[in-house]
């Protein structure tokens, strides 16, 4: 399940930023996935639960925008919407089209919770 190492991923480069900015929390996190990355939503959507346990991302909101998946034919230049990367034109009935949309994988959003501040010890003379 490739699901897995790309939630872990995930995680490693949402603690990487809350940690750049001091922070140790991620409150929302949005991602675009196309439908044909290859990712299957159920098996991501359990890798994510059981990822980000103790993460920085175990209290977050968590987005996921799905791309639809659109083909270009490479002999009329029509774009359409496929279901899979082996849909033909819908125009001229061309099987080679090439995937103009839809193998996204990325965060397109991290909100990072501001970190809590100490206070300091008031010294008394």
């Amino acid at each position: 399940m490739h699901e897995l190492s790309i939630v872990e991923s995930i995680v490693r480069i949402a603690e990487e930023q809350a940690k750049k900015f001091g922070s140790q929390r991620v409150s929302r996190i949005e991602m675009e996935i196309g439908k044909c990355s290859g990712i299957e939503m159920d098996a991501f959507d359990f890798a994510w639960t059981e990822a980000i346990k103790g993460s920085c991302l175990d209290t977050s909101v968590r987005e996921v925008i799905m791309i639809e998946a659109k083909s270009k034919c490479s002999s009329c230049q029509t774009v359409f919407s496929v279901e899979n990367i082996y849909d033909i034109c819908p125009e001229c009935g061309e099987i080679c089209c090439d995937l103009v949309q839809g193998k996204e994988l990325k965060i397109s959003s991290i909100e990072i919770e501001e970190p809590v501040l100490s206070e300091k010890p008031m010294n008394y003379v």
